[in-house]
């Protein structure tokens, strides 16, 4: 599958912003914003495993396409939600389980990038990933 691979964090867009949106305090979005993210993607039919590895931690996270399970942010906040595959696009509902607020995701790949955008509260972000 296209996703397959390692994609490593080239640049962001309005990422700050959106780390404020969801609460995230000045340092940390400080740091967020130069985590020097790498995510690893394996599909095996609606199976997938991603490895994301960072400047403040390395998680591996299995899910099934469709199926709900949980994941906690970088900065701790606990989400529960799915992702689905629409056309060529990942696209992922996830509820904050301190809050009950939505958060979408979706990572898509356009031209040779990995493309991961995220909508909070009104707020878009987007980080754009090269292989490496």
């Amino acid at each position: 599958m296209a996703f397959d691979g390692t994609w490593k964090v080239d640049r962001n867009e309005n990422y700050e912003k959106f780390m404020e949106a969801m609460g995230i305090g000045m340092m940390k979005r400080k740091l967020g914003a130069h985590d020097n993210l790498k995510i690893t993607i394996q599909q095996n039919g609606d199976k997938f495993n991603v490895k994301e590895a960072s400047n403040f931690r390395t998680i591996e996270i299995e899910f099934t396409l469709g199926v709900n399970f949980d994941y906690s942010l970088a900065d701790g906040t606990e989400l529960t939600g799915a992702w689905t595959l629409e056309g060529n696009k990942l696209v992922a509902t996830f509820t904050r389980k301190d809050n009950g607020k939505v958060l979408k995701a979706t990572r898509e790949i356009v031209g040779d990038e990995l493309v991961q955008t995220y909508l909070y509260e009104g707020v878009e972000s987007k980080r754009f990933f090269k292989r490496g």
